[in-house]
């Protein structure tokens, strides 16, 4: 495996990507903490302020096929352009808010911008990323996003407590706006076009292929079916933490901002480690077996058993530093799954790269529509901040038996002379 070089012009890509990762991670779990602020001065109710946090992902939902779609036919420089300036503005208007309604509307405006945002970097990555390394580019780029969770909690406090909650959103703009103008003058579509591309990188890089043909949604969904199912289940866990876990720490254990938000951070930290060697993992099994059945699904199955029976302590103890513990080992492993889960859609369908990605992460973006609405609403029914870690153990049990009919190692290859069982999604392996 061909070592990591800084100064690459891969490397550079992959760092304005894991830059993205980061602030999107940012603009979106900044509400969770300011929600400390704004539910005290526009007086919501936790099923209220659940529906905040789970409106981003209604358009977030609609747009991870159609983002995925349009990455693909027109390039995920041109996408990721009008997607950042869309969540920028959309992160500026959080903090003009003026109550319940307008604060919707805001995260509906996000969740629009940002729909596309992990579609469009797939396929880039499909371009700019070696096969054998793209677990560890999955995981190294949703690492960056899971240290935007790590670092929201406690630098939202830190500019809640000096100046407000509303300007920590108009900083979160700020830098991702920041971020667009970078993106456009550093990034080009095709690795061949890039002035700091080397010869010795061309020939590690995937070969140039011909404009992909009119993608075959229907089968395609068909052979990604069982992949976004296992997502959805993923990504149940992952919006639970996302929108309460600060919460939980500051109700559930009477806690002060500060304290609340260091325990929500430390959580979130465990995320970075996790995404970070569950890429390096995946690529390091698929090296040693050449298998991607065991790269990819053995493993996803395997770090979900172990975050189930992570969580399983949570029921019994009502301990801080236990349920800090626990709920780390949890998020460790749920996000070790990452690194394989997204390299599967490049596995399965590396002409449709950004569509496939979309309709995986349509299983995420639907469970962070339920999750948090329903997490507020046991809260505020029974009072009992445990309880929604019910629903993570119960579809992470799912998860475990589900992975095992991802199969990664099936290439979904759709040509106009194929058999009806090609067309099917179920094509011959590589």
């Amino acid at each position: 495996m061909k070592r990591f070089r800084v100064t690459s012009a891969a490397s550079i890509v992959l760092v304005m990507l894991c830059i993205m990762y980061f602030i999107t991670y940012l603009d979106r779990v900044n509400v969770s903490t300011a929600a400390a602020g704004f539910g005290k001065e526009f007086s919501l109710s936790h099923t209220q302020i659940g529906f905040v946090f789970s409106a981003f992902a209604w358009p977030y939902l609609v747009f991870q096929v159609i983002g995925g779609w349009v990455s693909d036919r027109f390039g995920a420089k041109r996408t990721l352009i009008v997607c950042g300036a869309l969540w920028a503005v959309a992160t500026l208007l959080t903090g003009f808010a003026g109550g319940f309604v307008s604060l919707v509307a805001a995260r509906l405006l996000l969740g629009l911008g940002e729909g596309a945002t992990f579609p469009a970097a797939t396929a880039a990555m499909s371009r700019w990323v070696a096969k054998e390394r793209r677990g560890f580019a999955q995981g190294i780029t949703h690492a960056s996003a899971r240290i935007g969770n790590a670092v929201a909690p406690a630098a939202i406090v830190l500019v809640m407590a000096r100046y407000g909650w509303r300007e920590s959103f108009y900083i979160c703009g700020a830098i991702s706006l920041v971020w667009v103008a970078v993106w456009y003058l550093t990034f080009t579509e095709h690795p061949k076009d890039h002035p700091r591309i080397t010869p010795e990188e061309l020939e590690v890089l995937p070969a140039p292929k011909p404009k992909a043909p009119k993608v075959p949604f229907s089968p395609l969904f068909r052979r990604m079916l069982p992949v976004t199912i296992v997502y959805f289940c993923y990504g149940w866990t992952l919006w639970l933490f996302l929108s309460w876990i600060p919460q939980y720490f500051l109700h559930n254990y009477q806690l002060n901002l500060t304290k609340s938000a260091v325990f929500a951070s430390a959580v979130f930290f465990a995320g970075v480690l996790g995404d970070t060697l569950g890429g390096l993992v995946t690529d390091r099994i698929f090296e040693r077996t050449r298998s991607l059945k065991r790269a990819r699904s053995w493993m996803v199955s395997v770090c979900m058993l172990l975050a189930l029976l992570s969580l399983v302590p949570l029921m019994f103890t009502h301990n801080v530093y236990l349920s800090m513990m626990c709920l780390s080992a949890g998020f460790f492993f749920s996000e070790m799954t990452i690194g394989p889960m997204w390299a599967i859609p490049m596995d399965i369908a590396p002409a449709y790269s950004g569509t496939a990605s979309g309709m995986m992460n349509t299983g995420s973006a639907l469970a962070a529509i339920i999750s948090p609405v329903l997490a507020g609403f046991l809260i505020d029914r029974f009072g009992s901040w445990e309880l929604p870690f019910v629903g993570s153990m119960a579809l992470m049990a799912v998860g475990v038996v589900l992975a095992l009919r991802m199969q990664p190692e099936s290439r979904f290859d759709l040509k106009p002379d194929a058999s009806a069982s090609a067309a099917a999604g179920l094509g011959a392996k590589p």
